[in-house]
């Protein structure tokens, strides 16, 4: 069994040392974005089913509380937390609306918005990312290694390169404490501080 987990740690570390010199330009765009987006006094927000609803969650938190550095809180906003809100939209309308409805009522031109797909065909992310796309959001996809109809609605698509949903789902939290670590680092340059590191 240790050569069983030693076979699954490398898998994990192979498909991270894939996307090394892919994803750095997309994360630090996203990264600038999202400074642009919170100084305007706007809304990051995130959404995903399963696995990625619960990356979605912790990434918000990482926002709102703090991560690597100690600074203001930052308006981070994940749709999967409200099970009122979910629960009544899905006996109302259809699972599919339960991201829409809720940008519908709170998101603005110029928010930014992250789908959270490992297959890339969810179609209540899909969903909500082409309304999003049509009104103003800064529109964002992280998925799997397929491109799917996912893809026509993101400004901006990062490919996981494997076919497995938990090496997917292991590089998605990653790529989201990368992108905590710019935002945080850029608002630090931005204020001229240097901001306290968690020891």
């Amino acid at each position: 069994m240790l050569l069983f987990a030693e076979k699954k740690l490398r898998e994990s570390i192979d498909v991270k040392r894939q996307l090394l010199g892919k994803v750095e330009g997309a994360l630090t765009s996203m990264a600038q974005s999202l400074v642009t987006v919170f100084g305007r006094k706007g809304r990051f927000f995130l959404m995903g089913n399963g696995g990625s609803a619960a990356d979605a969650q912790h990434l918000a938190a990482e926002f709102v509380n703090r991560f690597e550095r100690d600074r203001p809180p930052l308006p981070a906003i994940a749709l999967t937390v409200d099970t009122s809100v979910i629960s009544s939209i899905s006996n109302d309308f259809a699972f599919e609306d339960i991201f829409l409805r809720q940008l519908q009522a709170l998101a603005r031109d110029g928010d930014a918005v992250l789908g959270i797909s490992t297959s890339g065909r969810s179609p209540n992310v899909i969903k909500a990312l082409q309304w999003a796309q049509q009104n103003g959001l800064h529109t964002w996809g992280w998925m799997g290694q397929e491109t799917t109809a996912m893809d026509q609605f993101c400004a901006m698509a990062i490919h996981v390169p494997s076919p497995v949903t938990a090496r997917v789902q292991e590089c998605h939290i990653t790529l989201g404490h990368v992108l905590c670590a710019l935002v945080d680092e850029m608002l630090a340059l931005k204020s001229g501080e240097r901001g306290e590191q968690k020891p």
